[in-house]
């Protein structure tokens, strides 16, 4: 009964630990894993004393194995093709180059700072390879930047992961235990990610087969359809490490469990949205258990032994090195410079750096405790400094840089909502999709949209969708007591400045113009186009070609490099196509001339050719 008890009080304060740190990162919008970095530090052996990972004795590598097994097909499973088409080229260019250059870049630094051995710095860097989605999800929940950065940072992360897992594996029989070639190397590699893809492939073509195809109890199926998704992570990263082992090879669970989250995330399978959420939970849970538990294996004297090669170590990969790699990887892409300052400065490790570390230090602590000791402590001193720092200060540092975009929601997933959302998201917008219907929200991100499930007359639900930074929001269901709601939390709850409802009934007009909410009557809007077809057929004509081809913007001009120069300037610069048409200050519009001087914030309507507007925009507001 004692061993019980020994065992369960742990487990309990970890999972308590886990949701209070859940509850505050919320309530303070910061990455949950600051504090389960933290607490885990708090309750350790170096700390009070509750939480000591040797309780769970030799079963505790295969425990946070499979607990990171669940936290990577999450992140997979969350990376659909239309988001990854966002960034491409920087994702790529991040996993390959960034990578190759994080590997050898780090070993240099520990060789040089710390006087290690070559073996022992690769090793090192190899692990340092991984940011991972432990560490990334939780910060991209609370930093609302544009989607094309958040994808890439979350695509970087899940292949990372990856990468480094069976990278560091390889480098390890080969520099530290000397018993590979160098001829094997590349070879060793390989067949780790083979039998990894070809496992999560497997895997999860069958489940698809289950979901799609086998009939689900009615009553049932959405309980049933998200059991066989957890129970298929376990299986494809147990699976892939049966069969790595009859190669003796090892760390191929990994790759699987990526490779299958990320099959069965793009593919058409039901009940998503239920799964997902559930999923989460999940993932709120293991995390908590893997940070909290490996946070507690930190050792001061450890870290104290790397003296001040350990902190220059920090400095350099984290402050130096990353921002460095990540400014190379995007030279020519469409992003701002602050996107790439921001990406450059995001780059916390996490689990698979920690995990793996420890059980190469159990492995080394027997023939050479001095190395187990250098790799654990610069591993754990990287992951805690860049975890504390850019994890606890990401929406910090996103707010300086001012990347954290303003967002339009649009409540509401029908007929009128999706052509909303269609039509401001082929104009740039962020754009976030809300209905309370899962069928909804599943067609919805089908069709490549970013939706939220929830009642939107809910507070928290519409704080979720990011309605605390929405420049905008539309009320656009076919309900007028739930759009009224809707607009009612969104001026007075969230203070948004542009609020849009869809009026089905005439007389309700007079309750939405109450509060100060532009007001759309569905029947008066179709009477408005047909109108203008009758008695301005010319300009409707041309309105709607140019909705086909064209298109007419309003942005603020926040550029330094355009401010302060004139129209006839400006406008000579820009693609062939496009015009300024308007130039509003302090509320005031006036046609622009070509001796006019435009000034930092004002608002400048583009019309022209699509293309020609967004470079436009660009244009304006980057630099």
């Amino acid at each position: 009964m004692t061993a019980a008890i020994d065992t369960i009080v742990p487990v309990v304060v970890i999972m308590g630990l886990g949701v209070a740190a859940q509850v505050l990162a919320d309530r303070l919008a910061v990455p949950s894993v600051l504090f389960l970095v933290l607490a885990g530090v708090a309750v350790g052996p170096e700390g009070l004393g509750v939480v000591d990972p040797a309780t769970f004795g030799d079963a505790l590598p295969a425990i946070v194995g499979l607990s990171v097994a669940i936290i990577v097909f999450e992140g997979a499973f969350h990376l659909h093709v239309d988001r990854l088409r966002e960034a491409p080229t920087e994702s790529i260019r991040l996993v390959t180059v960034g990578a190759a250059g994080a590997l050898v870049g780090t070993a240099v630094v520990v060789r040089y700072a710390l006087g290690t051995t070559w073996g022992l710095a690769f090793l090192v860097g190899s692990l340092l390879v991984a940011t991972g989605p432990t560490v990334i999800t939780p910060i991209m929940n609370v930093v609302p930047v544009r989607e094309r950065v958040a994808t890439t940072l979350e695509t970087e992360g899940v292949v990372n992961d990856v990468t480094a897992a069976i990278l560091a594996i390889v480098t390890f029989e080969y520099v530290v235990v000397e018993t590979h070639s160098v001829g094997t190397l590349a070879a060793e590699f390989g067949v780790r990610f083979g039998i990894g893809i070809v496992v999560g492939l497997a895997v999860a073509a069958v489940v698809w087969y289950l979901l799609r195809h086998v009939g689900l109890s009615a009553e049932n199926a959405p309980q049933n359809a998200r059991l066989i998704v957890l129970i298929a992570a376990l299986v494809a990263y147990a699976l892939a490490e049966l069969l790595a082992a009859q190669v003796d090879a090892a760390e191929a669970g990994i790759a699987a469990v990526a490779t299958a989250g990320f099959v069965l995330g793009n593919a058409d399978i039901p009940y998503r949205a239920e799964i997902e959420r559930f999923k989460g939970d999940i993932t709120l849970l293991v995390l908590a258990f893997v940070f909290i538990t490996l946070a507690a294996l930190l050792s001061v004297r450890d870290l104290v032994a790397l003296g001040v090669g350990g902190l220059l170590v920090v400095a350099l990969v984290a402050g130096v090195l990353r921002p460095a790699l990540v400014l190379l990887c995007t030279v020519g892409s469409r992003w701002t410079l602050r996107e790439r300052l921001f990406v450059g400065a995001i780059g916390p490790r996490g689990i698979i750096p920690a995990s793996v570390a420890t059980l190469f230090a159990l492995e080394l602590r027997a023939t050479n405790p001095g190395a187990a000791s250098t790799l654990v402590g610069t591993v754990f001193l990287v992951i805690l400094a860049t975890v504390v720092v850019q994890g606890g200060f990401a929406r910090h540092i996103a707010q300086a840089l001012d990347v954290i975009p303003m967002r339009v929601i649009v409540v509401g997933g029908g007929r009128v909502g999706t052509a909303l959302a269609e039509r401001l998201e082929d104009r740039g917008e962020e754009v976030v999709v809300v209905d309370a219907d899962s069928r909804v929200v599943e067609e919805a991100r089908a069709a490549g949209y970013t939706a939220t499930h929830g009642d939107a007359t809910e507070a928290d639900v519409l704080r979720g969708a990011g309605a605390g930074n929405a420049s905008v929001i539309a009320a656009a269901t076919g309900d007028d007591d739930v759009n009224l709601l809707v607009a009612q939390l969104a001026k007075n709850r969230f203070g948004v400045e542009t609020v849009v409802a869809r009026v089905n009934q005439p007389a309700n007009v007079a309750a939405f113009e109450d509060l100060d909410v532009e007001a759309v009557p569905t029947g008066m809007s179709v009477a408005w186009s047909m109108d203008n077809f009758i008695e301005r057929p010319g300009i409707a004509h041309w309105m709607t070609e140019m909705d086909r081809i064209g298109d007419v913007q309003e942005i603020a001009l926040t550029s330094s490099d355009v401010a302060g120069r004139t129209v006839a300037e400006i406008g000579g610069e820009l693609d062939d196509g496009c015009y300024i048409a308007l130039i509003n200050r302090d509320g005031e519009s006036q046609v622009p001339h070509a001796d006019d001087v435009l000034e930092r914030e004002d608002r400048v309507t583009f019309i022209g050719k699509k293309e020609a507007v967004r470079d436009a925009i660009d244009y304006c507001q980057s630099g």
